[in-house]
């Protein structure tokens, strides 16, 4: 994992990351996978969204994350 600035802690950018307002509303959050491994690994970002009832896809180099917990469809 990276090394944060001091005022910038795994948990609290999980905690910006999943507190954002896109997040709020419910709505759609995107995040490099790169990031996301070296800023607080791939399972604390996983573990954390499940934890808050979200659902996260992984699309070539991004996770999306939907902060509902309403299906999702495959469209065609």
């Amino acid at each position: 994992m990276a090394v944060l600035p001091d005022h910038l802690t795994p948990k609290k950018w999980l905690a910006q990351v999943f507190s954002s307002a896109e997040a709020q509303r419910g709505g759609v959050v995107k995040r490099k996978v790169r990031d996301v491994e070296r800023l607080v690994g791939r399972e604390a970002f996983l573990r954390e969204a499940s934890w808050r009832g979200f659902q996260v896809l992984q699309n070539n180099q991004h996770f999306v994350v939907f902060c509902n917990g309403l299906p999702i469809r495959h469209c065609r």
